[in-house]
Formats: structure tokens, C-alpha cells, sequence
């Protein structure tokens, strides 16, 4: 059992959470993920680390609650517990060696690229941070993001927020601009990751990407993370969650991802009625 010390409310469905958890806590490096169950049916959650504390013992989660599972999470509170935390997972990022790079938020993505950004910019490299949101009332992290970054640029879709735009458009004008990245990091959805690949391959630049997909046990038994890389089968939790940007297919994984929308919705209703039943909303 793992007590959940703090949460608090990014958005409107976006909630971050800070878990005791001092042995992952020691490990964990900027990439990893845990695989998280709040109670006896839940599913198992992948979750990347978001933050972490080696001195305190504690990691922090961002979650959006889009499933069933995800929603049991963000109604525990402060003082309760977690049933499973099971971490660290997958390899840490390789990010030796890169003194100046752009990393690449899209929405809850930006909860992922934090502790890549931190990481870097407390070694002393050059971050410029570039985060997509599609209006201002989803922007999550802004400050956070500020504060281990050389520069931050926040777009929204819808410009609601003063600065309209995608993340690629940004991307563009700081390299033509003259930014001589030494590699961009880009984590989002993956539709997002597919375009900002397509245009760092036109300059030559290194590009990282995180993947997410579907995943159940975290250590390659399941086959159910697997997406192809390079022409080759690959495993989001154990080869991953980062891969080369220009090798992966990301219309397979796109394709693959929208496979279980029909039991998600499903889960949904399930987890809505049985909220009604705890407030008296059925006889």
C-alpha cells in the first residue's frame, strides 16, 4: 500500500499527486514509468514519473482521468492509499552528452517532458521548452516548466491564450531562427510526435519520442505495448517508452491505439453508475 500525501487539481480532469514511494523514489530516472492499481479491480495504469524525490522518498503522477481506472485513482484522497505502485519501469532517457535541445509538450505530454527539461537544464544545457494546449483553460504546468527552462513558448489551437499555433510552428521559427539543437525531445500525442518527427527529419536533428500505448503488465509478457521501429517489433516497456522519432510508424500506432474505445465508454457507464449507487441515485 502506498499513502497518497498531497493531490491537487490541474484542470478540469487533470490531477497531480505525490505518493509516497521511498524505494522507486531511490531509482527512478527521467523516462520511467510506474504501473499503477488504486484498488482490487482496477487496471493496471502506466503512469510516467512526472517528479521525484530522492531525499523525501516520494514520485509524483499527473493523470487525466479518461477511463474508468483513472477516475477510481483521482477519487482517492490525501491520507488514503494506493493499492499497487510498481516501478521503476523502462529505461531511463539517454540524455548524456545534449547541451542544446528543445523539448516538446503536447497537453498532458508536458507532465512527461518536465523531469527530461529538469534534468537537462540543472546539468547546465540550453532548454528551450515548446508546449501545445488547446486553449488556455488546459494549459497544466506553466510555471513548473518556467522555472527549468532557457526560454518557454505556450500555444494554444485556438489562441485563447494570445499565441495560436502548433508546437511544429513554433519548432520551426526557433531553427530557422538559427537554434542548432543537438536534438528535440518530443512527447504528446502521438498524431503530434508523427509531426514534429516528419520536420526535424527535413533538418537532420536527432529526435527522442516517448511512447505510451496500449499496456498492461510493463515487462514484455503481455505483447500488448508492441509497435513497430525501424521495420522491427518493439516493446514500449522494456525497449522503450523513448525511441528514435524518424523510425517509428506512427500510423500502426495510431490505428492501434483507437482499438478499445468501444470497452472504454463501456467502463465509463459502468464506473457512473456505481457512483450514482454510493450517493443514493438508484432505489
Amino acid at each position: 500500500m502506498f499513502e497518497l500525501l498531497k493531490k491537487e487539481k490541474l484542470g478540469e480532469s487533470i490531477v497531480r499527486i505525490v505518493i509516497d514511494a521511498p524505494h522507486i523514489a531511490r531509482k527512478i530516472g527521467p523516462g520511467q514509468f510506474v504501473i499503477v492499481r488504486s484498488d482490487e479491480i482496477s487496471e493496471r495504469i502506466p503512469l510516467t514519473v512526472s517528479d521525484f524525490d530522492r531525499e523525501e522518498g516520494t514520485i509524483t503522477l499527473i493523470c487525466q482521468t479518461v477511463g474508468a481506472s483513472t477516475k477510481r485513482l483521482a477519487m482517492i484522497e490525501e491520507g488514503e492509499y494506493i493499492k499497487d505502485v510498481v516501478g521503476p519501469l523502462g529505461k531511463v532517457t539517454e540524455l548524456e552528452g545534449i547541451k542544446n535541445v528543445a523539448v516538446i509538450g503536447g497537453g498532458l505530454g508536458c507532465a512527461i517532458a518536465y523531469p527530461q527539461a529538469k534534468y537537462l537544464y540543472n546539468i547546465g544545457a540550453n532548454v528551450d521548452i515548446i508546449a501545445g494546449f488547446r486553449s488556455r483553460d488546459f494549459i497544466i504546468l506553466e510555471d513548473d516548466m518556467k522555472a527549468v527552462s532557457s526560454t518557454l513558448t505556450v500555444l494554444t489551437d485556438d489562441g485563447s491564450n494570445g499565441n495560436k499555433g502548433l508546437v511544429t510552428d513554433g519548432l520551426r521559427k526557433k531553427i530557422e531562427e538559427g537554434a542548432n539543437y543537438d536534438a528535440v525531445i518530443a512527447i504528446g500525442p502521438p498524431v503530434m510526435m508523427k509531426f514534429v518527427s516528419l520536420l526535424t527529419k527535413e533538418y537532420g536533428i536527432k529526435t527522442i519520442v516517448s511512447m505510451n500505448p496500449i499496456m498492461i503488465d510493463g515487462t514484455g509478457m503481455c505483447g500488448g505495448c508492441r509497435l513497430t521501429v525501424g521495420g522491427e517489433i518493439k516493446f514500449a516497456c522494456i525497449d522503450g517508452p523513448d525511441f528514435d522519432g524518424h523510425l517509428v510508424d506512427f500510423d500502426e500506432l495510431i490505428r492501434r491505439n483507437g482499438m478499445y474505445r468501444p470497452e472504454e465508454a463501456l467502463a465509463n457507464e459502468k464506473i457512473h453508475t456505481c457512483n450514482l449507487d454510493k450517493v443514493g441515485g438508484t432505489n
